[in-house]
């Protein structure tokens, strides 16, 4: 185990060692199209066909919700749009809202000495939000406000079509999976959004607040790692 990953599992608080009803109509539509809304004006309809330049127009565009007008700049998502792994979370926060980049600041160093502590680049994995857009003081996001950002996400998810996806955090977790059952009780296990497993765990300010949940943190990453190479849980 090289210096660098020991110090990323270090920063998970981990001693290091060898290691021996979000439903999609459209998950599995991966092509694109022109990004015009259909005969029935059905919006849905519009951003489901879109390509990548369309949709990251469109999001930088939207004013469904209210709250374009009250931040900086849309959280689009990024990473490798061809990625294995997707790391969903809830909302942008300050720095995100500046830099239009979902987790940066503290919280992104330690999402990616998390992803580096299983040996994966930030690079290596798209990373996005459920809302593009920040809430007025880093508040949780709305249900009627995810609902109309869902369209989005799900086309992203629908382009990349990762092998697994990594929800982070009990607000990105509630969204996908459409439930109000506790994090706590989400984490350890596998879920599916459509034909795509999906691993909840903590989201990064949170162990920041909590340093002592790392372990577990590290736990869901075992799992994730385990599920994507074929393994079962």
């Amino acid at each position: 185990m090289d210096e660098h990953r020991v110090q990323y599992l270090k920063d998970l608080g981990i001693t290091a060692w060898v290691r021996r009803e979000w439903t999609y109509t459209s998950l599995a539509t991966g092509a694109t199209g022109t990004p015009s809304m259909d005969v029935n004006g059905s919006r849905e309809s519009g951003i489901a066909v879109m390509g990548w330049p369309e949709l990251e127009q469109a999001v930088t565009g939207c004013t469904a919700c209210g709250l374009r007008a009250g931040c900086a700049r849309t959280v689009f998502g990024v990473g490798a749009r061809q990625a294995e792994w997707m790391v969903i979370g809830e909302a942008p926060g300050a720095d995100e809202d500046k830099q239009g980049e979902p987790f940066v600041g503290r919280a992104g160093q330690l999402l990616n000495s998390m992803l580096a502590a299983i040996g994966l680049k930030r690079e290596q994995v798209y990373i996005a939000n459920i809302l593009k857009c920040r809430p007025p003081g880093n508040r949780d996001p709305k249900p009627e406000e995810a609902e109309l950002c869902r369209p989005f996400l799900q086309r992203q998810i629908a382009l990349i079509r990762p092998k697994l996806i990594l929800a982070v955090g009990r607000i990105a977790a509630q969204n996908l999976l459409n439930t109000d059952t506790p994090i706590g009780h989400l984490r350890g296990r596998v879920h599916q959004l459509g034909n795509i497993p999906v691993v909840v765990t903590y989201h990064p300010a949170y162990l920041l607040r909590s340093p002592g949940e790392k372990r577990k943190a590290w736990t869901d990453l075992q799992l994730a790692l385990r599920i994507l190479n074929g393994g079962n849980g």
